[in-house]
């Protein structure tokens, strides 16, 4: 291969040289492989079309690197997309934008004050209020809450019952009301004593007769408690969550700004190009794994035998969840272990070309504290792999996946103990407890709607843990038992455990918009 590469390589340095650009070595045999499938006329069409790519590019040094080569190749592969669409985009957590609700308009904002991990004290407030902004304004806007209209002469009191939404400060100034109905952040502010808080104050609950609705109710999330309020206190009668909002209606609050992230300036749900694309590639699929153990042995043997199963058909993405090795082990090991990851590649040229390999961290891996959104692992530890395959992306977690204009949320957390660990009533109908957990998520708009002491954020890039608008998908790897479970137009999807469940994983057809459960067989014909 190498030989073949030669003369390509030689024409590429002189051709750039001639557009005033210098290429490394390495630079020249990555493009080279890139052409090498084109005949000798299309090789020297492609050659001229990346080198005016390049110089729109406005580069600061004569010097191509790799990252620019790689812009220019995707830009022209992007046939008939306008600028900024791309099939498929990995988002950091630290980029997603952050919208803040102006009440005066009824409309999101783009927020851009500059972030920080270190955030301003004030910020650890604000960032639970937003989140109750976001909760109330699409609360108020549930036929539950709407103010009722007189349509054909048919009054109020004939159609369905509403409820009147009241602020803890309405309570606290009287001595008593029936029927009230608050939403606040479920909290302990005494031991053994509950409390539903929102920004004008906060009730006293009691909940020795509530019925809770589904899902799980942990210190931490928000609820709405409707009962009668008395002295002080508030008797709940049911406790339940805000209300779920389909993403097309959720959409329409923030106009055609790109709520998701990326380069696009406008959000690629609305791109007519990339739902065609959406629509005929039938082929494509993302594959998911969580818990991929790269210290055992068995681990790498199955990993050998999925890429060479893939190598005939590359999937569009291939995603490894964490741990990648265990707690105790010492940290640098883990550079062996990608290193070895990047060799079961070997010979699987096709997977490599065409398939990203992307890598989220758990809370067990190094470097960076349990605290969401994580940092990638770092590049340091990954040079061997990025070399081997260098499609490999490292992913902050959660992350998010674009692919055409479906919207993907990928986060690697044992959720669901936490949620059983910490909520105030368990479930009764367990074998639904994927339906629970689901709507959990789904209508609280959050990826972790518990206390923070359970699971520490970042203030400033809350956010990023937003879900809303829903998704289309989100992708926990959990290593609990596997399902999923479909809301309000969004489905949730757990991986389980790759180790612990026979060596099964995911795949997610978008075409379709299907997920099909897999296993690596003992042994492979």
């Amino acid at each position: 291969m190498d030989v073949d590469l030669l003369p390509l390589r030689k024409r590429i340095t002189n051709t750039f040289k001639l557009c005033g650009f210098l290429i490394r070595s390495e630079n020249s045999s990555y493009l080279a492989e890139q052409l090498l499938p084109f005949d000798a006329s299309e090789r020297d069409k492609w050659l001229t079309v990346i080198t005016e790519n390049l110089q729109s590019q406005k580069l600061l040094t004569p010097h191509v690197e790799r990252a620019a080569l790689e812009k220019a190749i995707n830009e022209l592969n992007r046939v008939g997309l306008d600028e900024g669409e791309t099939v498929f985009a990995l988002i950091d957590a630290f980029t997603v934008p952050r919208f803040r609700y102006n009440q005066r308009i009824k409309k999101f904002e783009l927020d851009t004050q500059p972030r920080q991990l270190l955030t301003a004290p004030r910020m650890k407030s604000d960032y639970m209020q937003q989140r109750y902004a976001m909760l109330l304004q699409k609360t108020l806007r549930h036929d539950l809450f709407a103010p009722a209209v007189i349509q054909d002469g048919v009054g109020a009191e004939a159609q369905a019952k509403k409820f009147k939404l009241q602020f803890a400060e309405n309570l606290l100034a009287t001595s008593a009301m029936k029927e009230a109905v608050v939403l606040g952040l479920l909290t302990q502010l005494k031991e053994g004593k509950f409390y539903v808080e929102d920004p004008t104050g906060c009730v006293q609950l009691d909940l020795t007769g509530a019925r809770f609705h589904a899902g799980f109710f942990c210190e931490g999330c928000f609820v709405l408690a409707e009962g009668n309020y008395n002295n002080g206190v508030l008797k709940v009668d049911g406790l339940g969550f805000p209300p779920a909002e389909p993403a097309t209606s959720s959409r329409a609050f923030f106009g055609t700004a790109n709520t998701w992230g990326g380069e696009s300036a406008k959000l690629l749900k609305y791109s007519a190009g990339l739902q065609e694309l959406e629509r005929t590639n039938t082929e494509t699929t993302i594959v998911f794994l969580s818990d991929v153990r790269l210290d055992l042995p068995v681990v790498m043997d199955k990993l050998r035998q999925l890429f060479v199963g893939y190598d005939s058909c590359p999937p569009q993405a291939i995603v490894l969840m964490g741990p990648f090795t265990a707690s105790t082990r010492n940290h640098h090991e883990l550079r062996h272990h990608l290193d070895a990851l990047g060799g079961l590649a070997a010979g699987c040229e096709q997977l490599k070309k065409q398939t990203d390999l992307i890598l989220v961290p758990s809370s067990e891996d190094p470097t960076a504290p349990n605290i969401l959104p994580r940092a990638p692992i770092p590049e340091c530890l990954a040079a061997g792999l990025l070399k081997a395959w260098p499609r490999t992306q490292l992913a902050t977690n959660p992350c998010r996946l674009q692919y055409c204009t479906q919207q993907i949320v990928v986060c690697r957390l044992d959720l669901m103990a936490k949620f059983c660990r910490n909520t105030l009533h368990f479930p009764e109908d367990t074998s639904q407890i994927e339906q629970h957990f689901a709507r959990t998520i789904v209508c609280q708009g959050h990826l972790v709607p518990i206390h923070p002491i359970a699971m520490p954020v970042h203030w400033d890039y809350d956010p990023a843990l937003w879900l809303y608008p829903l998704p289309d998908l989100i992708v926990m790897g959990d290593s609990c038992q596997s399902f999923s479970s479909s809301q309000h137009g969004c489905t949730v999807l757990n991986t389980g455990s790759f180790v612990k469940s026979k060596f099964a994983f995911k795949v997610y057809i978008p075409a379709t918009r299907t997920i099909e459960d897999s296993e690596i067989p003992d042994e492979m014909e």
